[in-house]
């Protein structure tokens, strides 16, 4: 069977431009994976968005000198596409020899583009380094379960059936872990995260969801659609009154993936962790 993504830059040889052009973005639709979780557009259990940050963003002034900032967008989980990652960062290196009279006006553009490609409204933030430099580092919230004690045997494949919870004990609890890892589908190069999961509900037990995620290590599926997965296993097994899912991705080509999904309205964090 083959990926979505395979028709995508991904994997090939490519030539970088730096003359603007948006024909370079990539889109991918969501439906296809939605379909394995047995989800479509109109029953997702949860709202979020992915927040991308680049780190190579740069285009000129009209005096002809060029300008680098860290672009942030927030792209909405129930968007019918997401943007492929190496046809992202064609599309910015596209920027890198053209005028733009403000960062509003950089801005406008880049929501424009994408937004089209993404299918819903695409937020823009542009910043300077300064602005960056002053948000700093900001540590993940809750217990970090890296240090249990645990005996792991899966690695190929997410597996459900490890996690485990008290349904008698109703708990409010945050954990987070570095351990996240999965492969790209297209390129088998590996995708590093941490992921952070806040709930109400049954009592999860931390040795059991430190065991799943590691199950994910040899997986291979996009950012956007672990994060996904997860969510719904979480779900499914702890039956809660809220749930939180998201991951802080390592950045691959200038550029981190953070996929955030919940059950509640919230106002999405882009807090950069020290992995970042």
């Amino acid at each position: 069977m083959h990926h979505p993504a395979e028709q995508s830059p991904l994997g090939k040889s490519t030539a970088y431009t730096a003359s603007y052009d948006p024909s370079l973005l990539f889109p991918i639709a969501r439906t296809t994976k939605w379909a394995e979780l047995g989800l479509t557009a109109e029953t997702l259990p949860y709202r979020g968005v992915d927040v991308w940050n680049s780190y190579e963003l740069s285009w000129l002034l009209p005096s002809g000198k060029p300008v680098v900032a860290v672009g942030s967008f927030s792209i909405p989980a129930d968007s019918p596409n997401i943007i492929e990652s190496k046809s992202f960062k064609l599309y910015l290196n596209s920027l890198n020899q053209s005028v733009f009279a403000d960062v509003q006006a950089l801005q406008l553009r880049l929501a424009e583009d994408l937004s089209q490609v993404a299918g819903k409204p695409v937020s823009v933030s542009v910043r300077s380094l300064a602005e960056v430099e002053r948000e700093g580092i900001a540590p993940l919230p809750g217990r970090c379960i890296d240090e249990l004690d645990v005996r792991i045997e899966a690695y190929d494949q997410p597996d459900a059936g490890l996690l485990r919870c008290r349904q008698d004990s109703r708990v409010e609890a945050s954990l987070h872990s570095h351990l996240l890892r999965s492969n790209c589908p297209v390129t088998g190069q590996p995708d590093w995260g941490s992921l952070v999961v806040e709930y109400v509900g049954a009592e999860l037990i931390p040795e059991s969801l430190l065991t799943y995620i590691v199950s994910y290590r040899q997986h291979a599926d996009f950012h956007e659609q672990c994060v996904e997965r997860i969510f719904m296993d979480l779900q499914r097994l702890l039956e809660p009154e809220r749930l939180t899912v998201y991951a802080r991705y390592v950045r691959r080509g200038g550029l981190d993936i953070n996929p955030y999904r919940s059950t509640e309205a919230l106002a999405w964090p882009n807090a950069r962790i020290a992995r970042q």
